[in-house]
């Protein structure tokens, strides 16, 4: 069994969980997005990987805040068949908890509308940065405590389960991270699409929380036998999850491309 340094994996953990992966996570799906990519697009990311800022010699991770969740329980329960898809919407059928469950379908699809405009452009600045930028909003998707009012295991009783799934784990895993994605497709539709990522990644949630919880049991904390344990139970379905995520961020990408008229990249 892999031997975890307890200095490594036994920091504070915060008093609010973490509204993002963590670093590794981001790094190892937005590296591995540029591999879906067909090759018209692939090799102007495969040559400015290192100018975007999750994957830069001196990385420029993503900022965390309450923005980057939506916590759909919290609105109606699974299978969430009459959830808002705007924001305007939400705000108007469901007022008073509108501003409490967060805005990643939004951010998403802000980004990617950046996105197209920049491939228009064709500044290459734009085009990295706001890629980087939609890589980290599509990747929080596929976590499933970014989809609940669950998120930091508070309603459970495990209490800081964010930090120790969504960046303890990945960290903790290694090189046994490696993501395997399909290829990148064509989103006819990149707004409805985030709506089906959702559904897609919520029903993990119960996974999650019951996996989690038994790598707990018999452990009187979270040390470095509690993270052997939930390497062995868990690393499956976050690897399903990475993978899936660098998927869809290529997917976006490319489709962002595809609606900018295919520029010629350099």
């Amino acid at each position: 069994m892999r031997s975890i340094a307890l200095s490594f994996l036994l920091g504070a953990l915060p008093a609010t969980p973490l509204l993002a992966f963590g670093d590794r996570a981001h790094q190892a799906v937005t590296d591995k997005a540029i591999e879906t990519l067909p090759k018209g697009i692939r090799p102007f990311y495969k040559a400015h990987r290192l100018e975007m800022p999750t994957l830069s010699l001196e990385a420029d991770l993503p900022d965390e805040g309450p923005d980057r969740r939506f916590a759909i329980d919290k609105i109606m329960p699974f299978p969430f068949a009459d959830v808002p898809h705007t924001e305007a919407s939400l705000k108007e059928r469901h007022p008073d908890i509108a501003g409490q469950v967060g805005r990643l379908p939004w951010l998403v699809m802000e980004s990617y509308t950046k996105l197209v405009e920049a491939f228009k452009a064709g500044d290459k600045v734009r085009i990295l940065e706001e890629s980087d930028r939609l890589a980290g909003f599509v990747t929080d998707l596929h976590n499933p405590l970014a989809l609940t009012e669950n998120a930091d295991g508070q309603r459970t009783e495990q209490h800081g389960l964010w930090m120790r799934w969504s960046v303890k784990l990945p960290e903790a895993m290694g090189k046994d991270l490696g993501l395997n994605p399909d290829a990148a497709i064509f989103l006819d539709n990149p707004s409805e699409h985030v709506f089906g990522i959702i559904k897609g990644t919520y029903v993990w949630a119960d996974n999650l929380l019951y996996e989690e919880e038994l790598a707990h049991r018999g452990h009187g904390g979270y040390g470095e036998r509690y993270f052997e344990s939930l390497v062995q139970r868990a690393q499956k379905l976050m690897k399903d999850r990475l993978s899936h995520a660098a998927e869809e961020v290529g997917s976006y990408w490319y489709s962002a491309w595809q609606q900018a008229g295919r520029p010629e990249l350099k």
